[in-house]
This record gives C-alpha cells, sequence and structure tokens, in this order.
C-alpha cells in the first residue's frame, strides 16, 4: 500500500468506534480527512461532529456533517485524530499542523481517543518530530530562553503560520523525550505557552496502524 492508501485504510478503520447517535470528535491532518470522507457515509446515522480545526470543520460541512460548539455536547464518545509521532504507551506528539490546543481540548473531553497513523510514526522514544509548543506572542522570546534553560533542546519559530486561536508556534528540535509527563507538565509551567504537543497525559486510547499488508490495532493493553 502506498501511504496515502495507508491513511485511507485507518481512516476508514476508525468508522468501526462510530456507533450509531454519537457526536464524533474530529481532528487535524491528511490521515483525518480520509476519515472525514469516510464519515460523511454515516453522516445520517450521527449526531453530528465537535472539531479541532477550522480546516477540519470546514471539510465536514462539505460533506453535510453538522458541527457542533463543544460547550454544547454534554457527552463525547469519540475522538478521532492522528499523530506525528507514538509510543508503545500510546503517548503522542501532535501539532504538527498547528491545531494542538484545540486538539488536546477535544481530546480530554472524549471518552475514547483513537488515533489514525501509517506505521512510521511508532517510535521507540519520542523527539525526533520537533515538539510543537503553542505560545503567546509577546511571550515568545521568554518561552524560547525558558525551553532552553529548563529542557534544552532548540526552539524555532514556526514562520509565517498563525494558530486558529491567533497565537505562534515554537517548535523545539534535538528533544529525546523519556519522560513525556513529566516534560509536558514543565512546558505547561512556562508563562506564555499555551498548550504543547505532548498528548502524554491523556494519551490515546486505541492507535491505529496502517501499514503494507493493513491496519494494526494497539490498545492500552498492549502497552506492558
Amino acid at each position: 500500500m502506498s501511504a496515502d492508501e495507508q491513511k485511507r485504510a485507518v481512516g476508514r478503520a476508525a468508522l468501526d468506534y462510530v456507533k450509531p447517535g454519537m457526536v464524533v470528535g474530529v481532528g487535524t491532518g491528511s490521515t483525518v480527512n480520509h476519515f472525514i470522507d469516510a464519515l460523511a457515509e454515516r453522516r445520517d446515522d450521527i449526531a453530528g461532529a465537535v472539531s479541532s480545526s477550522e480546516a477540519s470543520s470546514a471539510r465536514l460541512r462539505q460533506h453535510g456533517i453538522e458541527v457542533l460548539d463543544l460547550n454544547s455536547v454534554s457527552d463525547l464518545p469519540i475522538y478521532v485524530d492522528g499523530a506525528d509521532e507514538a509510543n508503545r504507551f500510546l503517548q503522542l506528539i501532535k501539532g504538527g499542523g498547528g491545531a494542538l490546543t484545540r486538539e488536546k481540548i477535544v481530546a480530554s473531553a472524549s471518552r475514547t481517543f483513537v488515533c489514525i497513523a501509517d506505521e512510521s510514526k511508532l517510535v521507540p522514544a519520542l523527539g525526533s518530530f520537533p515538539l510543537p509548543v503553542e505560545v503567546i506572542p509577546m511571550a515568545r522570546g521568554l518561552v524560547a530562553r525558558q525551553i532552553t534553560k529548563r529542557i534544552g533542546g532548540r526552539p524555532v519559530l514556526r514562520q509565517s503560520f498563525t494558530t486558529d486561536n491567533g497565537n505562534i508556534i515554537l517548535d523545539i528540535h534535538d528533544l529525546q523525550i523519556m519522560e513525556p509527563i513529566k516534560l509536558e507538565s514543565t512546558l505547561n509551567d512556562i508563562p506564555g505557552v499555551v498548550c504543547n504537543g505532548l498528548f502524554a497525559m491523556r494519551p490515546a486510547d486505541v492507535l491505529l496502524l496502517g501499514g503494507s499488508e493493513g491496519v494494526k490495532t494497539v490498545t492500552a493493553n498492549d502497552r506492558g
């Protein structure tokens, strides 16, 4: 299977977790786009979707799927999103597309987080992919200095990019993340940081990996 076919396969596989009448949380990115396209076949079977980005909201509406405000939803049974990296504990790096804050909010609100990715995203240790950090613009220099002081790495401003929340992204290069939960907390404590792309405190519950031989399912029971 080509990379695009792998993404299409995991996007369709995620439909197995969508039950009639559900409100579906929907993430952002090229793999999720395949899920949205597959979800369109079930649009009359679901109660609507909560989206993590303006881009995904637009794609959902194009397919005739109602986009709901998270504040109006009392229960979010499922959230489907991609990842830039995943480890065997289903902890993730996300935010390559810049939607990490809204993604983390929707993931935190969900009962089951289904992560969809191609098999290349499963790594022994997180950090080869630069870790995104969403930052209030006036704090850019302060946050960059604090990152270098507290954790090392090399923070780089993502050029010509503004998040849906009106903020900037610093991508931290040259990390090997051995304690993801600890690092997620450390970054959150820096004044000016809105959110970081580590999904370790709230990892995925299910990881669907597309590969040359089809889709492999990794769950919390497989973490040991």
